[in-house]
């Protein structure tokens, strides 16, 4: 449990700033599909004295003395990266999964090549080239969208003759929005046909593979795998790319380091190593497989209620509500009423949106941190009742307050992992 009493001393403003957030999480629900908590052992590793350590390179070949331990840490997360995920490379420096998919762009591509990937507003991430993103005047993104949103289907026909038009270098599968299991054999066979490299842009669901609660691309003979190391796999907060071959190795870690960042950050690094370790125990795929269930019950719940989802239903660890056509209010309004009583999610576009980005129609929220919390499948209809019963009493600024009471109480039975109850 980390001690806090020299930051009381030191800076008393921030120390107030950290209590305040330690309360919000233990008297509060986490739904935000892409927010988790760690182990304590986690976030012991993440505030320890390997911050204080240089370690440019990589290792056994660094550009600085003193790397024992650096050494022996950095080695323990490869290895226990490409055992969790059957991998033959493992670079687990990236700072985080947005930088992990640019390396990796420039590990495979030329400037003016073509990408293709998911079409953010139904699902996809700023990553897969976005025009408000950087990238995206360096490498040229055409897209693929749902064909049906009630069932939230892909049309791999018109993904292939797109292929065919196009001629991407890179196939990417991936998402930050998208309910469903996406089918990676069907993708892997179109790029074979332009020959294209297939990769997966795995943060979200990265710990739901590990767990082997869905299924490794690896196995439908996908490259290359990109992902954060928090999320579903109750990392710290990084990134890091896999291959499954080890020959593309050489290529991805030249373009990580010294092609786009300097050192690691090597206490991130540790803690990667140690959150791999949890993840390779048999209760992680428990765990993995509870948050699915736990997804598929709240969503099940919620459209017996009457409540319109995105593609009806889930397939993994998160449902986007549309909240226009379920209440006839926006998103932002639905995510600021439920933060009123303690339940945190947010506000999200939903395909065909008609509305802003930031006043969308849609709400994205996530069974991993509660199920690390301990909720099964009952507690997810107690949470469903309490925002549903926010919804109905929202003009009552009493009622809100008593939900709030309601809702601290039911997170008392559930203690955060490193936070004193």
């Amino acid at each position: 449990m980390p001690v806090y009493d020299a930051l009381k001393v030191a800076d008393p403003a921030v120390y107030k700033s950290l209590m305040g957030e330690m309360e919000r999480q233990k008297d509060g629900v986490e739904m935000i599909a892409s927010e988790n908590y760690v182990s304590p052992a986690v976030l012991e590793t993440m505030g320890s004295v390997f911050n204080n350590k240089y370690s440019e390179g990589y290792p056994g070949k660094r550009y600085y003395g003193g790397q024992e331990f650096t050494d022996a840490v950095e080695s323990l997360a490869i290895e226990r990266a490409k055992a969790l995920f059957h991998a033959g490379h493992a670079n687990v420096q990236p700072h985080a999964g947005a930088p992990a998919n640019v390396a990796l762009y420039f590990a495979l591509l030329e400037p003016g090549d073509t990408v293709m990937g998911m079409d953010l507003s139904h699902g996809g991430h700023l990553t897969h080239g976005h025009p408000v993103t950087y990238i995206s005047k360096i490498f040229r993104f055409v897209r693929y969208k749902m064909k049906d949103a009630s069932t939230g289907a892909l049309d791999y026909d018109e993904m292939r003759a797109v292929a065919l038009k196009e001629k991407p270098k890179i196939i990417l599968a991936g998402f930050s929005a998208y309910p469903r299991e996406l089918n990676y054999a069907k993708m892997k066979e179109i790029a074979d046909e332009v020959g294209a490299y297939t990769v997966a842009d795995m943060a979200h669901i990265a710990g739901l593979i590990a767990g082997k609660a869905l299924r490794n691309p690896f196995d439908d003979g996908f490259d290359i795998i990109t992902t954060t190391t928090h999320k579903t796999l109750r990392g710290p907060r990084g990134g890091m790319i896999l291959s499954r071959e080890f020959d593309l190795g050489a290529k991805i870690d030249k373009m990580v380091f010294p092609g786009f960042q300097g050192g690691p950050i090597m206490q991130m690094v540790a803690a990667k190593a140690v959150a791999f370790g949890e993840a390779l125990k048999p209760e992680f795929a428990e765990y993995a497989a509870q948050v699915v269930r736990n997804s598929k019950h709240l969503a099940h719940y919620f459209m017996e209620r009457g409540v319109s989802l995105v593609t009806n239903g889930t397939d993994n660890h998160l449902m986007l509500i549309d909240c226009m056509s379920s209440w006839n209010m926006p998103g932002g309004e639905v995510e600021h009423l439920l933060d009123e009583i303690g339940i945190t999610l947010n506000k999200n576009m939903i395909a065909n949106d008609t509305r802003k980005p930031m006043d969308p129609s849609g709400v994205r929220l996530g069974t991993p941190a509660v199920t690390t919390r301990g909720m099964k499948e009952k507690d997810m209809e107690t949470l469903a009742d309490f925002m549903l019963k926010a919804i109905e009493v929202r003009s009552d600024p009493s009622a809100i307050q008593s939900l709030r009471k309601e809702v601290i109480a039911f997170c008392r039975a559930f203690p955060v992992p490193g936070i004193p109850s």
